[in-house]
């Protein structure tokens, strides 16, 4: 997997909690250390070693971080009080997040590396399936092929919908804001400004509107340069940087396997 696909993780979560029962599933989380709004650089390892895990990962390593990560969602369900009702086990919920992970994938690989011809495009929903089917989404309800996800797609975008509460939640997200880090004023509107055009680039124009956040062609010009301009880098870097760091999560998990700690 392409390492410059991280860029992409803010917009993508964006994506994924744009379904209410998403959204509130993971602002109310009882897991405190799986917050993303109070452990982002945790949580982001967690989710990137899902990618490596459901796409490259072995059986018993895929094993072992579905137990983790089902004994997390054992613990995300909605009360009587919640504004609406999930729970993480919920597996149209699921298959929603896996779908946001698998347009990410695809966007991430038509602007790094061009529009993907029929083989990579066919090997690209292979790895949707994947992420999609490691935990609780039978491979029956994963569309049959990119025409039945692109109607799935379609359809489920009725269901997007970023109410005050949940976009309050995003927002830092978007600006990249780390809780507990404190730049000096200048510093950080040229940091969450430059976070915010990258996120609100990657985001569809669906969602963008949920978030209310401008788009026009300046933003755009401003974002295709910035991506040119990475892409170009990317193209003549050592494949490790490349690959950085989904080709070094394997390993920590295997350590963390080995040495009895946490693995989300």
């Amino acid at each position: 997997m392409l390492g410059l696909g991280l860029l992409a993780g803010p917009a993508n979560v964006i994506m994924q909690l744009a379904r209410p029962g998403v959204g509130y599933g993971v602002l109310e989380s009882r897991v405190e250390s799986g917050r993303i709004d109070r452990h982002p650089i945790k949580r982001a390892r967690t989710t990137f070693t899902y990618l490596a895990v459901s796409t490259s990962g072995t059986a018993e390593q895929k094993a072992a971080f579905r137990r983790a990560v089902n004994g997390a969602h054992a613990q995300v369900f909605s009360t009587d009080e919640s504004p609406v009702k999930y729970h993480a086990f919920d597996k149209d919920l699921q298959l929603w997040v896996g779908a946001c992970l698998y347009k990410g994938v695809v966007d991430v690989h038509r602007i790094f590396g061009g529009e993907p011809d029929e083989d990579t495009a066919e090997r690209l929903y292979l790895q949707g399936r994947a992420l999609a089917t490691m935990l609780q989404v039978p491979e029956s309800m994963w569309p049959a092929d990119r025409a039945a996800f692109d109607r799935y797609w379609q359809k489920a975008l009725d269901e997007v919908h970023i109410d005050d509460t949940v976009r309050e939640f995003l927002y830092p997200i978007a600006l990249s804001r780390l809780q507990g880090l404190t730049l000096p004023g200048p510093l950080r509107r040229r940091t969450e400004g430059l976070a915010l055009l990258i996120t609100t680039g990657f985001l569809p124009q669906r969602f963008r509107d949920e978030m209310r956040l401008s788009w026009g062609p300046d933003q755009q010009r401003r974002f295709d340069l910035l991506m040119k301009v990475l892409r170009t880098v990317n193209t003549i870097s050592p494949r490790f940087i490349r690959e950085f760091p989904f080709n070094v999560l394997l390993k920590d998990l295997d350590w963390r396997i080995r040495t009895g700690r946490p693995l989300v």
